[in-house]
């Protein structure tokens, strides 16, 4: 039976954060999506069709509540590799993902050249990234710069992991920023392993304690609670905007799945330490909100994974039977060419 009192309550949350009914389904809706084209992503790269795989599982829900709390086609965008739920969130589609993932000549991120999980789309001010971790950072400091300079309304907002954090990039990003009061928003997604590194043999203190030394505030929130994520985004942005420089977040969650296709977990944690994690997981957590909102049921629930099991079959076989990038166009897009269309 329902707590009518805690119903009231909880649905009063997300409403109070300027958040719909709609909004909330759609963004639980986006969460299933993520996760289940990471399982297909896995099948394909275990079958030999995609060459290469790395699993954003068990992170979905801090990407979706910081994807719905910005503003695409205004802010710009610098994701980090495990970030499908933030890029599907903002405008990606399955098919396009699906075209990275198989190298397909198609694939808007690169044209099937760069490693999958790079994200890079001009439409949706996904700015490119690439295999080292965190150079992301300066060149969202950079974004949020130009930005202000041109006075225009958008923020840059970054994520990475916590082991990237130790990397230069982030501290000369975050000593620019801070120095500036530049409208960015830096996104630790703390999910507790720098490929087989556990966080403790990382970092002495915490991550979001960095953020006191140079001089803007630091914020750690629950990677598994949809709406503290959403509510600490949309007060970054705000902030950002009001030119109180920028806000550094530290989500915590945890990788449920290998660091890649090409990693074996068990050599560094135990099967009992995930599935302990797995208990936390952030998708059934709100699904358990928005049942107890009176928002889903079983019904619409299978309507939801229905939809969704349609789509990422379409984008497969779609991507399948794209052509691969020709073997003379291996240049393009390197140097400068006006017949090609080649950037300078």
């Amino acid at each position: 039976m329902i707590d009518e009192k805690k119903l009231k309550t909880e649905q009063a949350k997300h409403i109070q954060l300027g958040l719909s009914d709609n909004d909330v389904l759609s963004m639980y809706k986006s969460m299933l999506l993520a996760r289940k084209f990471d399982e297909r992503a896995l099948v394909l790269q275990r079958s030999g069709k995609a060459p290469f795989h790395v699993s954003g599982i068990g992170q979905e829900t801090a990407q979706v509540a910081a994807a719905y709390a910005l503003r695409p086609g205004r802010d710009l965008f610098f994701p980090y590799y495990r970030d499908y739920g933030f890029v599907l969130s903002v405008g990606m589609t399955v098919r396009e993902l699906m075209l990275s993932l198989l190298c397909k000549a198609e694939d808007p991120n690169s044209g099937g050249r760069q490693m999958v999980g790079h994200f890079g789309c001009k439409r949706l001010n996904i700015f490119t990234g690439s295999s080292p971790v965190t150079t992301q950072v300066p060149h969202a400091v950079g974004a949020a710069l130009a930005a202000k300079m041109r006075g225009e309304e958008s923020v840059a907002f970054a994520t990475f992991g916590e082991g990237s954090s130790n990397q230069g990039d982030f501290h000369e990003g975050c000593n620019f920023a801070g120095v500036f009061k530049l409208p960015v928003i830096l996104m630790c997604e703390n999910n507790r392993y720098a490929i087989s590194v556990p966080e403790h043999m990382q970092v002495a203190g915490r991550i979001v304690d960095r953020a006191v030394g140079y001089g803007f505030p630091g914020v750690r929130v629950d990677g598994n609670d949809v709406l503290e994520v959403y509510a600490a985004v949309k007060e970054a942005r705000q902030r950002a905007l009001a030119g109180e420089g920028p806000t550094l977040i530290e989500a915590m969650m945890y990788r449920l799945a290998p660091h890649s296709a090409a990693d074996n977990d068990l050599l560094y944690r135990t099967k009992e330490e995930v599935e302990e994690h797995r208990r936390k997981d952030g998708i059934p957590r709100f699904k358990q909100y928005l049942v107890e909102c009176g928002l889903l049921d079983d019904a619409r629930e299978e309507a939801f994974l229905a939809d969704i099991a349609a789509a990422i079959q379409e984008a497969t076989d779609y991507a399948d039977k794209a052509p691969y990038p020709a073997p003379e166009d291996t240049m393009l897009y390197v140097y400068g060419d006006e017949r090609k269309g080649g950037g300078a």
